[in-house]
């Protein structure tokens, strides 16, 4: 599943051939994706002009903006679900199997460069294509959640008091989009291992020493996956068609049974939440 180095990896990606261009038309060959696509949805944005887009989570934002107009009073929300991709084509490529949306855009002034297609891949179909009136926060599906972890709300006290009393793993807790943003199963996994936390200990139990520790490792480790252009997962190409880098620095995820690269210890496997667990029970704790 995409995370959030991988959404963000996409938004640079695609950010500056689309902003400042106009929708010149939004075709949707199918729109039974997680959430039924509006079909008088291309209607709406055809001739609207893009503007910066944003990230929420794992979320990509895009702003919509009237001709004339400077502030945007809308705009579409993508979310790439299990398998989802966006990337830039040209109008003449043809559509693969599983290409379910393509918005193009006019050209820029005083750019000569072909403008280039939007296009929305999802071969098991989880993601999704948006609306949102005025303010994208408002959107119920981003109104309640939690701090971006890269961000300054992001902070190892407001985790620790959430914390107390609570006997959910603290891989859980971390996930929880209430608590932070963005730390998916991979990430999760990654930052615990350097932060040295078993990841079943219940997050309760968790002080607010390692909880300061392991603030400042998620910054980093989610810094570097963007930085390397998000990890390279089977189903995940960035916007630009390249896949990311960041796997191949990974330390426990996928590596059950082989070696931990800092002690030697065969990693072990346990299931939480329904999500694969890799550890090393030597240095985590």
């Amino acid at each position: 599943m995409p995370e959030l180095p991988e959404v963000e990896t996409t938004r640079r990606g695609i950010a500056p051939w689309l902003e400042g261009r106009s929708v010149t038309q939004l075709e949707i060959r199918q729109h039974r994706l997680r959430w039924l696509v509006p079909t008088d949805l291309s209607k709406r944005v055809e001739g609207l002009r893009i503007a910066p887009l944003q990230r929420r989570a794992k979320y990509l934002l895009m702003p919509l903006c009237q001709p004339q107009a400077e502030q945007p009073d809308g705009g579409l929300i993508w979310h790439l679900g299990m398998s989802g991709s966006l990337r830039l084509v040209s109008a003449e490529e043809a559509w693969k199997k599983h290409d379910h949306i393509e918005l193009q855009v006019g050209e820029l002034a005083g750019d000569t460069s072909p403008p280039l297609c939007l296009r929305y891949h999802d071969p098991r179909r989880f993601g999704a294509l948006l609306e949102y009136q005025q303010d994208a926060m408002l959107h119920p599906l981003l109104q309640k959640l939690g701090p971006e972890p890269l961000s300054d709300a992001f902070t190892a006290e407001a985790l620790f008091e959430q914390s107390r009393g609570r006997k959910m793993p603290i891989k859980l807790f971390i996930m929880d989009n209430a608590r932070v943003v963005g730390v998916g199963n991979i990430y999760a996994n990654e930052s615990l291992f350097r932060a040295g936390i078993d990841p079943r200990r219940p997050a309760g139990e968790v002080s607010l020493a390692r909880y300061q520790a392991l603030a400042q490792i998620i910054r980093a480790v989610l810094a570097a996956a963007i930085e390397q252009g998000g990890t390279t997962l089977r189903d995940f190409v960035g916007g630009d068609g390249k896949p990311g880098y960041f796997a191949q620095q990974l330390d426990v995820y996928g590596r059950a049974g082989q070696p931990c690269r800092v002690c030697g210890n065969t990693l072990k496997e346990v299931r939480l939440g329904q999500r694969s667990s890799v550890y090393c029970d030597e240095c985590q704790r």
